[in-house]
């Protein structure tokens, strides 16, 4: 028997409700997918009914679900700093936390000035794309040392019209080749490699090497530390986004590699999320970056 959208948003609401807390938006989001047709159409039309096809494809969606599966995975996209964005499982999901490096990043730069940024380990490109996007007259590079990321985020760029990136293959600054960079920012891998929090939610079906970083979670956010000083320009800013508990130990890393005016910034939740700092004041010695 064919059902209309209210009775088949219900029913999928009933079944993912033992999930997660956001059953209602999922079943709202996945037969949005099914029907190719947006949220405005759902609540105009309650009664019209799903063809036996689109019923079909819904319930495949929602078991997709309920076996864990990433909603962003499922739809293939993924909104970062309101722009659409194309999501596979090569790439880590985009978080609204992350939204606060690219605030800092607008803030923090003369928004006139043709500023050079490096966005490393940009993956779905979230983070070059949304600063590309507010300042087309930006020089961005983005790097990531896997090629599957690099091309979902170059497709990212196409897909959007976004032509002021240049997409580099490597780990970290390994694909840097000019050291007048004013910004270098990143969301790196964080979390600790045994930590249970990578059981959690969508975690066990992301990218792992996108996540995990040594068993305290700083051993990539402490080669970015040290790696970056060689390609910012005197007075250039570091950016970086790490796990709540991790404020005190960057700030040593950063203390400890030269940097100053360190600080750390907190998220919508009240978590610390985000530092900066400004590295080699313009009366001091810049490094070379060696043959």
């Amino acid at each position: 028997m064919r059902v209309n959208i209210k009775t088949a948003l219900k029913s999928a609401a009933d079944q993912l409700q033992s999930k997660n807390e956001e059953h209602k938006l999922e079943a709202e989001v996945l037969l949005m997918f099914a029907l190719e047709k947006p949220r405005s159409f759902l609540h105009a039309w309650p009664e019209k009914k799903l063809t036996e096809k689109q019923s079909e494809v819904f319930q495949q969606l929602i078991k997709l679900r309920l076996k864990g599966e990433p909603i962003a995975y499922i739809t293939g996209e993924k909104e970062f700093w309101s722009l659409p964005l194309k999501i596979t499982a090569d790439v880590l999901i985009p978080r609204p936390e992350t939204e606060l490096l690219v605030e800092l990043a607008l803030e923090k730069l003369d928004h006139d000035k043709n500023s050079k940024v490096a966005d490393l380990g940009t993956g779905s490109g979230a983070i070059a794309l949304a600063l590309a996007h507010e300042r087309p007259n930006w020089k961005i590079t983005a790097t990531d040392s896997s090629t599957n990321a690099l091309k979902i985020a170059e497709e990212n760029a196409s897909l959007l019209h976004i032509n002021n990136i240049t997409f580099k293959s490597g780990r970290w600054c390994e694909a840097l080749t000019e050291n007048d960079y004013d910004l270098i920012i990143s969301n790196p891998p964080y979390v600790a490699e045994n930590d249970s929090y990578l059981k959690q939610g969508d975690l066990p079906f992301e990218p792992q090497q996108a996540l995990t970083s040594g068993v305290d979670g700083l051993d990539d956010i402490k080669s970015i530390i040290q790696q970056s000083q060689i390609y910012l320009k005197p007075g250039g800013w570091l950016m970086l986004e790490h796990g709540y508990d991790q404020e005190k130990p960057v700030a040593v890393l950063l203390n400890e590699a030269g940097y100053q005016a360190i600080h750390c910034y907190h998220d919508l939740a009240g978590h610390p999320r985000a530092s900066i700092a400004i590295t080699h004041y313009p009366d001091k010695p810049h490094l070379h970056i060696p043959a």
